[in-house]
């Protein structure tokens, strides 16, 4: 096996799809999100979540109901795709040099 081959082997074998990583972090963020919103709701209580109400100051338009979920969902799945997005470049530039 040449050295140009193996070199090309390698580099297809450490890259991160970047895309990928996205996807997968910003469901995690979005998902995560969505559930701790929801059970809180369903928990219910007089004062429901008022330390992830927070989240409005970076979120406009959430709050911890039903809707606020959906809401905080695609924020922080975009957020989130953004840090995957950045986490598999970081990687292939450090990985691949």
């Amino acid at each position: 096996m040449s050295a140009s081959t193996q070199r090309t082997a390698q580099e297809g074998l450490l890259a991160l799809n970047a895309q990928a990583w996205g996807i997968s972090v910003g469901l995690l963020c979005g998902g995560g999100l969505f559930l701790a919103t929801n059970f809180l709701v369903i928990k219910g209580g007089p004062d429901v979540g008022k330390h992830l109400n927070l989240l409005a100051a970076f979120f406009p338009g959430y709050r911890v109901t039903f809707a606020g979920s959906l809401i905080g969902f695609v924020y922080a799945f975009v957020c989130g795709w953004a840090l995957g997005r950045v986490i598999g470049a970081v990687y292939n530039k450090l990985a691949l040099r």
